[in-house]
């Protein structure tokens, strides 16, 4: 199969599972209790002007012509209005974006830096206290769940030890990189860092955790493979074997888990903003889901499975660019 064809099927897979997501919410929006009308007026609102909107929005139309005007709109980017601020949706997600993101890639960063070297150690010390120690670390990781990690490290380092903030940041990356470069101060870009270190650390333990036990277990496989015997005989050293050819190797995988990860922490980090007050798409979705304001709700979740699929296919075309076997299985 050529490459065009596999990323044609692709994007199709993915144009699909858009749609299941936008009908499932659409579908959950519909059956919800409540009238649309009198959430987004409140509850004394008269008669004649909760009718009023009713027909304004189209909520008298029959559900099947409801659906293929929502459909509509998607497919030309109007998410429609929120029921609470009266605002447009794609407004209000986009303002939000830039945090999740800084978040997500904040979160990348910190299991990059600590996974892979953690995972070398582990494989090539085998047995050791290192390799027990980096092996309880991820069974840990992954077993810890999220809001219990975040809320332990806002108890232990923000209260108790006062080494961090533990309020709403004050400043986003982009006013940091600005003042920065206009004035020449890193006090915001410092600032900002504190903000985010711990939910950086929360969003990404599980994260790390993954990729530790990734490298370790590419490393181990990598280890025992003839090409690694023949290099120990030509009297190459081990650091130049084991970092230049055997984390070469073990890496393609990896790179694949961290692409396909950066949706994950996109939508995962719904829990982590929350106890952060972190001020992402995750927050605004918890915000909305109070308020039962649908149409923000649906445009969130929308965005997050159109960031995920993008981000998929992205790295499958990577991936079969590095092996093309994958694009026949």
């Amino acid at each position: 199969m050529t490459m065009g064809k596999f990323l044609v099927r692709r994007i199709l897979q993915g144009v699909f599972v858009i749609w299941g997501v936008i009908t499932i919410m659409f579908g959950l929006r519909a059956v919800s209790p409540g009238d649309p009308a009198t959430l987004m007026l409140g509850e004394g609102a008269t008669q004649e002007l909760i009718e009023h909107v009713r027909e304004q929005e189209g909520l008298n139309e029959p559900i099947y012509v409801q659906y293929f005007d929502y459909i509509q709109g998607m497919v030309v980017g109007d998410f429609g209005y929120s029921w609470r601020s009266n605002r447009q949706v794609e407004a209000m997600v986009i303002e939000r974006v830039p945090a999740t993101i800084e978040l997500a890639i904040a979160a990348t960063i910190v299991a990059v830096v600590i996974a892979i070297p953690l995972g070398v150690i582990s494989a090539t010390r085998r047995n050791e206290a290192s390799d027990y120690g980096a092996t309880l670390f991820s069974l840990l990781g992954i077993s810890t769940p999220n809001f219990w990690l975040g809320l332990m490290l806002i108890l232990l380092l923000g209260v108790w030890a006062g080494l961090f903030p533990t309020g709403r940041r004050p400043v986003g990356f982009a006013e940091a990189v600005v003042t920065l470069v206009r004035y020449g101060s890193v006090y915001d870009l410092l600032v900002w860092l504190k903000y985010i270190t711990l939910p950086a650390i929360t969003l990404g333990t599980y994260f790390t955790a993954l990729i530790t036990r990734l490298t370790r277990s590419g490393m181990v496989d990598e280890l025992g493979k003839p090409y690694v015997t023949a290099s120990r005989a030509k009297g190459l050293p081990s650091v130049l074997i084991r970092y230049k050819h055997v984390l070469r190797n073990t890496m393609i995988p990896i790179i694949t888990v961290l692409g396909l990860q950066m949706g994950t922490l996109m939508g995962g980090a719904v829990i982590t903003e929350t106890v952060f007050n972190w001020p992402g798409l995750g927050l605004r979705l918890i915000d909305a889901l109070d308020a039962r304001d649908w149409p923000l709700m649906q445009g969130i979740v929308v965005f997050i499975a159109i960031a995920f699929v993008s981000i998929n296919i992205v790295v499958d075309a990577l991936y079969t660019s590095l092996d093309p076997q994958v694009r026949e299985e």
